[in-house]
């Protein structure tokens, strides 16, 4: 329950820092509400993204797998994409000023534990509680926003959020690889840098970030909450081991994926029953909302793959060290914080959106189906072509997708529109993560396989002694010379395999995007909407969504 006191936010006397809910809020106004959030966002992907260039490593020393280094990333996606409706509904009910704050120290305590690993299963256990700090963070910054902003201006502001993303994206593996390359510090600190300034967040949070609070004393739908993330969580499990300790067509698959199925009906029956659901199914009566939700997930399948796998890519098949691994992905994260920022400024200029997400998917369709031409030994500058492609193109889906869907839903279904699409595009992520991760896993192994067979008897029995294919992350400079070719070659053509798998996935987001219709942005916040809509002192009611 939330400890502001409350304020009807529909009511003439909910205040923004002092002034009317109704009364648009001055660029000073939004900027300081705003930093403390961006602060909070910048800690969180930089606590994400600096473990990226450092897995390699925490891998080997902590003796897990390939499974174990895909798991490490999909805990922390999965957490995220089931927590993520929950938090969106408890921000239409409670307080997004103290929501985020627990998301945040959520976090920060994930990251501290995290940092203790013994084994690579507490280290998989602490990267799920970092992501339910992440899901909150995630969606609420886009709820926050939406309360605060117009649609018209929030691709202005949204630009912000997708700057802080790309500095905190391409800043992560390059702090995270000087720390792991830096013999007294080593990884673990990794997931202690960022909590100082977690810290700073949380003050300049309470100190900057006024928002007028929505009371409700309703349940929150702690069954549906549980049913989604039952049958995510099979899911994901079922991705993750097939074909490693089953086959794709056996019983487990039927079981696990029927389970699945089952969960996932059951959760949509309990919505249609509870009276505040999680995710309200009348939602996806609008076109726009579901178009944005299906788009979003493909969206997802194609940006954490393109993020996750290029560490493995430079540092197991070229050679590089963590930092390097970190310098060499800023072309990505360079088109990611240009297509961004100048988009949202353009948006907020013309009010016109949909060219933007229409040539985002084009852009990120064509980087991902380059990419998966590239070896070992492509040509670097080939590379940072195709990487800055996928970045202007995700720069250009990502903030719009939600902007879109924000533009069509009533004030009281803000918070569950926003988390709807962060979800879909967060269990794209996890499961795309989860299955290109095992399709790498096989594909290094029988390139690796194929690649000793053609050197002959004598390197097969080096493998036999320690050479690279086994399960585990490989440490190539113990190798010798043309072992080491051969399991470099397997990783730069089994990556590049996985971003050939990702393609079609961007190529579906794009041909979903030309059906979404173009609706004129809105010229108030949320927060004027619901003062607009209801009497003094009381809730917002729903206003009628678009078709």
């Amino acid at each position: 329950m939330a400890s502001t006191a409350p304020a009807g936010v529909g009511g003439g006397h909910a205040k923004h820092g002092g002034q009317d809910a109704g009364t648009p809020m001055t660029h000073r106004q939004i900027m300081e509400a705003l930093s403390g959030l961006l602060l909070g966002m910048f800690v969180a992907i930089l606590s994400s993204t600096i473990v990226s260039n450092a897995l390699p490593e925490i891998i080997s020393d902590l003796h897990g797998s390939q499974s174990s280094y895909t798991w490490v990333v999909t805990a922390s996606l999965l957490a995220m994409t089931a927590s993520t409706p929950l938090w969106g509904k408890l921000s239409d009910l409670f307080s997004k000023k103290l929501l985020v704050q627990i998301a945040l120290i959520v976090y920060v305590a994930g990251s501290v534990v995290a940092g203790l690993s013994q084994n690579t299963g507490m280290l998989i256990a602490c990267r799920a509680v970092q992501g339910i700090g992440v899901g909150g963070l995630s969606a609420l910054a886009q709820i926050i926003m939406a309360a605060m902003i117009s649609p018209r201006e929030r691709g202005r502001y949204s630009g912000y959020l997708g700057a802080t993303f790309a500095v905190a994206t391409v800043g992560g593996p390059l702090l995270g690889g000087v720390i792991t390359d830096t013999d007294w510090l080593g990884w673990r600190w990794c997931f202690y840098v960022g909590v100082p300034f977690a810290v700073i967040a949380l003050i300049v949070l309470q100190k900057t970030l006024k928002l007028p609070v929505v009371k409700r004393d309703v349940k929150v739908d702690w069954l549906g909450a549980f049913f989604i993330s039952a049958s995510v969580t099979l899911l994901l499990v079922w991705v993750t081991l097939a074909g490693k300790n089953y086959d794709w067509i056996s019983w487990q698959t039927y079981a696990m994926v029927g389970g699945s199925i089952a969960l996932g009906a059951i959760f949509v029956f309990v919505e249609s029953k509870a009276s505040e659901p999680i995710i309200p199914l009348r939602l996806f009566r609008n076109k726009t909302i579901t178009l944005s939700s299906a788009a979003s997930l493909f969206v997802g399948v194609a940006m954490f793959s393109g993020t996750v796998f290029f560490s493995q890519y430079f540092q197991l098949a070229r050679g590089k060290s963590p930092t390097m691994s970190g310098v060499m992905t800023i072309p990505m994260i360079g088109g990611l914080f240009l297509s961004s920022t100048i988009s949202g400024q353009i948006i907020t200029k013309t009010g016109r959106w949909k060219a933007w997400l229409v040539s985002g998917g084009v852009l990120l369709t064509a980087g991902l189906g380059l990419l998966g031409t590239m070896r070992y030994d492509t040509p670097y500058w080939h590379l940072a072509v195709y990487m800055a492609l996928i970045g202007l193109g995700m720069g250009m889906m990502m903030q719009n997708l939600v902007l879109c869907t924000q533009n069509q839903v009533a004030p009281k279904d803000l918070g569950a529109a926003s988390s709807v699409v962060t979800f879909f595009r967060s269990l794209g992520g996890a499961v795309g993560v989860s299955a290109l991760g095992a399709v790498l896993g096989h594909r290094v192994t029988d390139y690796v396989k194929d690649g000793i067979a053609a050197l002959g008897p004598q390197a097969a029995a080096a493998a036999a002694k320690g050479g690279g294919s086994g399960g585990g992350i490989p440490k190539l400079d113990a190798m010798p010379a043309p072992l080491r070719t051969v399991v470099e070659s397997a990783y730069g053509h089994g990556v590049g395999d996985v971003f050939l798998y990702a393609a079609p996935c961007a190529l579906l987001a794009f041909v979903l995007t030309l059906f979404i219709k173009e609706v004129a942005l809105q010229g108030r916040s949320g927060a004027q909407a619901a003062a607009a809509a209801s009497p003094v002192g009381q809730d917002a009611e729903p206003a009628r969504q678009g078709g």
